[in-house]
C-alpha cells in the first residue's frame, strides 16, 4: 500500500519539482514567460530570489517561484 501510495502521488510530484528547478536555473534575460497568476512578461533581470520582468510598459519584480512556464526562449526568435 505504501508503494502504490509513493508511485501514484510522491514520485510525479518530485519529478515536476525537479523539472521547475531545471527550467528556473536556465532562465536567461530576453526569456518570455507565464507567471502563474498569468502575467505574460520578458524576462530584463534575474537576481537570487527574484526577477524583473517587462509586461506591455510596466515593469514588476517577482520572485522566481512565480514563474510557471518559459514560452520561448530569447535566443529562439528568427531574425525580421
Amino acid at each position: 500500500m505504501v508503494l502504490l501510495m509513493w508511485l501514484m502521488i510522491f514520485r510525479p510530484q518530485q519529478k515536476r519539482a525537479k523539472e521547475l528547478d531545471t527550467m528556473l536555473k536556465a532562465l536567461r534575460a530576453g526569456d518570455k514567460i507565464v507567471t502563474s497568476s498569468g502575467i505574460v512578461g520578458v524576462v530584463l533581470s534575474l537576481k537570487d530570489k527574484t526577477i524583473s520582468i517587462r509586461s506591455n510598459d510596466t515593469k514588476l519584480e517577482i520572485l522566481k517561484s512565480a514563474v510557471a512556464e518559459v514560452t520561448e526562449r530569447g535566443g529562439d526568435s528568427s531574425p525580421s
